[in-house]
Order: C-alpha cells, then sequence, then structure tokens
C-alpha cells in the first residue's frame, strides 16, 4: 500500500511504499530545509541535485542524479535545494 506525504507547505512530497522494508520516492522544490529522521536513511537522487550538511559536519557537499548519501537515525540534516529535485529513499 502506498501513502502520499507532504512537507514543508507542499515544497516535498513523498509516495511512501513497502518493498521489503519502508521506501518513499518524491518531488523537493527549490528552498531550504531541515530534516529530522527516526531510523537512519539513505537518499538518492534520481535527477536535480541538492546541497547537503549531514550532522557532525561542517562542510557542505553537493549530490547530483544517481549520487546517494546516508543520514543516521534519531537525527536532522539540512538541504539547499535550488533546481527541482527527484529522490529516492530507503529507511535502512
Amino acid at each position: 500500500m502506498s501513502k502520499v506525504n507532504e512537507y514543508f507547505d507542499g515544497n516535498i512530497k513523498a509516495i511512501n511504499f513497502e518493498n521489503k522494508g519502508p521506501l518513499s520516492i518524491g518531488v523537493m522544490e527549490i528552498g531550504e530545509y531541515i530534516f529530522s529522521t527516526v531510523a537512519p536513511e539513505r537518499v538518492t537522487i534520481i535527477k536535480g541535485a541538492i546541497t547537503v550538511k549531514l550532522p557532525g559536519r561542517i562542510e557542505w557537499k553537493i549530490y547530483g542524479t544517481n549520487d546517494d548519501f546516508e543520514v543516521p537515525g534519531d537525527s536532522s540534516f539540512q538541504m539547499k535545494v535550488e533546481q527541482t529535485t527527484a529522490y529516492f529513499c530507503e529507511y535502512l
């Protein structure tokens, strides 16, 4: 079964579904966001790019099409989205 979630006044939309574990696929509109995690996550950029500051890091890093990054559970990370970007998220 799938479920649609919206965050930040609809600027980020995700379809959540199950396939041997929870997954989501979505689109991020231009903006700056802080996301909190419950479980560890792996985010893969499908199309576009985002600039991310991971927990405990000082530097920001750009992730583009086919790049991925992991975020620990019970943490938060910052994102700057300068172009509409599609992503895939695996909850580890």
